[in-house]
């Protein structure tokens, strides 16, 4: 049996931001279980459901030296599909109203403050993982940390880490200065060759220098991130660890996001029954958010941060023209940017038959637009995985995307030669050809139905489960720790 902990700072059914959250909770569940050990560890956030906290026992606690001066620690633990959680609980720096704080140097106190109680836990929890893997920025400590006093005690000796990166635009930086003094490292490790990047501290650069792997969310996203465009600045260190980087596409979980048994949409249906059953639930949401009530009507959904990352600009230049001139309705849900929020709210207001925007989140609603939409518009700038569109492939909702990151990987183009492909996509960042993109699709869809079923039919036959990419993940756990049972 051999051990592996994530380490991460949101995961499903705890606490969620966005599609981290998502992989933690599911990733775990999946690995073979005869073989793994597999346990989780996260932040104690105050502002988690109470019905999550209810389900947590209290282990123990004890005093850590962090920031120069002794710190509580305190360790609770629940289950959550068969899977073992560990909280760390510190209400000075987890006693906030959401997950994460606009306060850069408070984040970069408390995560910093994370990693090194994760690993000092263990000893006190009895779990001594043969691997542990880190994911994004606020975990970047746990390599550093681990190297550089940690396996100077024999219970820590020969652990592996694995850093994953799920963002790279997301570093943890700050000043040289004010890092040292936060985490006790010496200026040994902020230099260029270690945290220091551009002057500044960067906890996440410290995860891939110190990490024995690396993995990010997809395969083209792990090329992307190796040239200076997508680099975030970090392109040359991730260069010269180009022999330990890989991408494994990101999955979902099948069983949550599934027509044929969702709770939460109106009319269940599967590969046999969508045509029938799918323009139901069009038609339910449309009479639900107010639209022209039309089972015809080509319905394009985004469920999005609405951010420049996931393409709204090219939305913003263009929605007035298809609005007015195309036989199309967009259903919106979502909260980002305020202009963003503004623009389709402004749009709403003009063309309420055929814009729906819900500025707001909802899990519900979000399965009722993938499962009512008959395409899924997602042109995002970069893309690391996204699973949007891996969603809107298991509802049979036709993925428009930009050929970047996890969308070029999940998505196959349309041929209508061969009759090939699960959806439709461009290449170049540009809102024309966003557009004409989306025009193709309408066409597609109101002059050749029989081709967008079989457009359809592929898009749920498509399996993007956590299946396949567990496998690699244990494939890179067996070659790290070896044969060590």
């Amino acid at each position: 049996m051999k051990n592996i902990l994530f380490v991460a700072s949101e995961g499903v059914p705890f606490i969620k931001t966005g599609g981290l959250a998502d992989v933690v909770g599911s990733l775990p569940k999946e690995l073979d279980k005869q073989y793994f050990d597999v346990r989780v560890i996260l932040p104690k956030y105050t502002c988690m459901r109470q019905e999550m906290k209810d389900r947590m026992e209290f282990v123990t606690s004890f005093y850590m030296d962090f920031d120069w001066k002794s710190m509580y620690v305190g360790i609770l633990k629940a289950e959550a599909d068969g899977i073992t959680y560990y909280f760390i609980d510190n209400e000075e720096l987890f006693n906030t109203w959401k997950p994460y704080t606009d306060d850069a140097l408070f984040e970069i106190k408390r995560f910093s403050f994370f990693c090194k109680a994760a690993l000092s836990a263990l000893p006190t929890i009895g779990f001594r993982p043969d691997l542990i893997h880190c994911h994004d920025w606020q975990t970047g400590l746990i390599p550093v940390y681990l190297k550089e006093r940690f396996q100077a005690n024999e219970f820590y000796r020969g652990i592996k880490t694995v850093m994953t990166i799920h963002n790279l635009r997301f570093q943890g930086k700050w000043n040289v200065r004010d890092v040292e003094n936060i985490t006790g490292l010496s200026g040994y490790y902020f230099t260029p060759d270690k945290l220091e990047a551009y002057k500044d501290a960067n906890l996440l650069k410290g995860g891939i220098v110190y990490a024995d792997a690396i993995t990010t969310v997809s395969p083209t996203y792990a090329e992307e991130i190796k040239t200076q465009y997508y680099g975030e600045g970090l392109d040359g260190i991730l260069n010269a660890r180009s022999h330990d980087l890989r991408g494994i596409l990101n999955g979902i979980d099948y069983d949550v996001f599934n027509p044929e048994t969702d709770s939460r949409i109106p009319n269940r249906y599967n590969a046999s029954n969508f045509r029938a059953m799918k323009v139901k639930n069009k038609t339910d949401l449309q009479t639900e958010l107010g639209l022209k009530v039309d089972p015809d009507t080509f319905m394009i959904g985004i469920v999005s941060r609405l951010t420049d990352q996931k393409g709204f600009d090219l939305i913003a230049y263009v929605m007035e023209e298809m609005l007015s001139l195309d036989a199309i309705q967009v259903v919106v849900l979502g909260t980002g940017e305020e202009r963003y929020e503004n623009m389709f709210r402004y749009f709403d207001a003009k063309y309420s038959d055929k814009l729906a925007a819900n500025i707001y989140y909802s899990e519900d609603l979000s399965h009722k637009i993938y499962a009512a939409s008959d395409a899924f518009l997602m042109p995002s700038l970069f893309e690391p995985c996204g699973l949007s569109q891996l969603m809107a492939l298991r509802y049979g909702t036709v993925p428009i995307v930009r050929e970047t990151g996890g969308l070029k990987d999940t998505v196959q183009p349309y041929n209508e030669y061969d009759g090939t492909g699960t959806g439709f996509s461009f290449a170049n960042y540009n809102a024309h050809e966003m557009m004409h993109t989306v025009r193709y699709a309408e066409k597609v869809y109101y002059d050749d139905r029989k081709a967008w079923n079989k457009i359809v039919q592929r898009d749920m036959a498509a399996d993007f489960s956590w299946k396949k990419s567990a496998a690699q993940y244990q494939e890179m756990y067996d070659w790290l720790i070896g044969d060590k049972q």
